[in-house]
């Protein structure tokens, strides 16, 4: 993450000169504001990491204004330049909250040591925190061990691009996967000490998404109040994750394109670009060639992104890796839940085997994690799996997708086209599913999905899914539409 040095000194040689000497750091990004016309004011909206401030601009009360700064949302290490040499003076302000207090006059030297060591403490309690973060259970890639050969197939690539700062684009159906393998791949990484950040480009509006990947300053628009960091920013040494990249803006995929190309970002409402050190992970479910034929991507930012295409199979094409996913995932839940499970019954693993998953993963996980939670012995059997897995019809092949499963339905058509057909009809069976099962309940359908609730409208407006269909029925009456 690039650390924010914000200056704001009376002196304004000085400011200048401290300027200079820290735009030379490659994690640091300054902003100077003694020369604003309230400087106060930009110092508190600046989403600054280090603040060095001359006293003289704070409001008469100095031990309340560096409360204030300790109030901030970053909180911030805070630098005061008072013009008093008086260490009894000094000392009050430290005991008010500031972290470092200096006699203004100091030399430049001096100054510069003082923030230089600020800045090393900064970067000490951001290395603490990655490391904390990183001693919780993180995803390995160890989790896609598979019996399935082109899982081991897929495997073997995502091992060659591990050391590699190319772009990556994941692609898959919804519910694979993509975000876990992006987070492994990054933690086998060199970049594994830096952060990960991931961002749906479906889940906010379009300016919103803007301000979330770049940032913003004050007064960018309305409502911008104080500066934003934003997603590229805080994935500076790191990975940034793009989930859902078919859904982003025409205008932001130009964006998007010039930072692969440069390593550069702009702000919203900013004149100044600034270089970030990132590795970009961009994923979809969409059938992104046909999204170019339709113009609703960029052809260049496709080839880009493109440079390597790792492509995750369904869960229903290697559901030889159900039996071991079904007794990992019972060893994960039944620690989080405090539940003993010792396995599951023949006859509720043929089920599970048995199933299509059109939710793949991601409701394989949702249906052990509700088996623990209502079974009442120590072992899962199918009477404790949702009804669905009782329904000869629901374990074969959906209705609605063998229709487009039908060789004699692609003629005149081309491959992507049938591909995405196929993909529809399954998302279409997926939320019609988990639609049932929340009995039309948008809002706990879209956690249930992983993905988010603006989301879930698109789709279910692009595939004619009415929520009141699902309202009125049970989960035992609702039928396929």
């Amino acid at each position: 993450m690039l650390i924010r040095l914000v200056l704001a000194i009376k002196n304004r040689n000085l400011q200048t000169y401290m300027d200079k000497q820290f735009q030379q750091f490659d994690d640091v990004q300054v902003e100077t504001c003694g020369d604003a016309k309230n400087p106060w004011q930009r110092v508190i909206r600046s989403c600054g990491d280090i603040l060095v401030v001359s006293a003289s601009f704070m409001p008469a009360q100095i031990e309340s204004s560096i409360a204030m700064l300790n109030e901030l949302p970053e909180t911030p290490t805070t630098v005061v330049l008072h013009n008093s040499d008086s260490s009894e003076e000094h000392a009050q302000l430290v005991g008010a909250g500031a972290d470092v207090v200096l006699y203004d006059g100091i030399s430049r030297k001096s100054l510069i040591e003082a923030i230089e060591s600020t800045l090393e403490s900064r970067r000490q309690l951001i290395q603490k925190t990655r490391l904390t973060a990183r001693g919780q259970a993180s995803p390995k890639l160890g989790d896609f061990i598979s019996q399935s050969q082109s899982m081991q197939l897929l495997m073997e690539d995502v091992w060659k691009v591990i050391p590699s700062n190319a772009p990556l684009l994941v692609l898959g159906e919804t519910g694979v996967g993509k975000e876990h393998l992006a987070r492994a791949i990054h933690s086998e990484s060199p970049r594994s000490a830096g952060p990960f950040t991931a961002v749906n480009a479906a889940a906010l509006q379009e300016q919103l998404l803007e301000s979330e990947l770049f940032g913003h300053e004050e007064g960018a628009f309305t409502g911008a109040i104080r500066s934003r960091r934003g997603a590229f920013e805080m994935a500076h040494g790191g990975t940034i994750f793009l989930d859902e990249i078919g859904e982003m803006p025409l205008h932001l995929q130009a964006k998007l394109l010039r930072v692969l190309q440069d390593y550069e970002i702009r702000p919203v409402g900013s004149e100044r670009s600034t270089w970030v050190d990132i590795r970009v992970i961009a994923a979809t479910n969409q059938d992104l060639a046909l999204a170019v034929e339709k113009q609703t991507f960029r052809k260049d930012l496709f080839y880009r992104l493109g440079v390597i295409t790792l492509t995750i199979p369904p869960l229903s094409d290697r559901k030889e890796d159900i039996p071991g996913m079904v007794h990992r995932f019972i060893e994960h839940y039944q620690l989080k839940i405090g539940k003993e499970i010792r396995g599951v019954t023949e006859a509720a693993m043929a089920a599970l085997c048995q199933y299509e998953w059109p939710g793949n993963v991601r409701e394989l996980m949702n249906v052990i994690e509700r088996a623990i939670l209502l079974c009442p012995q120590e072992i899962i059997g199918i009477e404790d799996l949702p009804y669905i897995f009782n329904s000869p019809a629901a374990l074969s092949k959906d209705a609605m997708t063998q229709g487009a499963l039908d060789p004699a339905a692609w003629k005149g058509k081309t491959l992507p086209q049938v591909r995405q057909e196929v993909m529809d009809r399954v998302e279409q069976a997926y939320l019609q599913m988990v639609l049932r099962e929340t009995r039309g309940r948008v809002g706990e359908a879209a956690r249930m999905a992983g993905i988010h609730t603006r989301a879930l409208y698109n789709k279910m407006q692009r595939l004619g899914i009415d929520k009141n269909r699902f309202k009125a029925a049970g989960k035992e009456e609702a039928k396929l539409l």
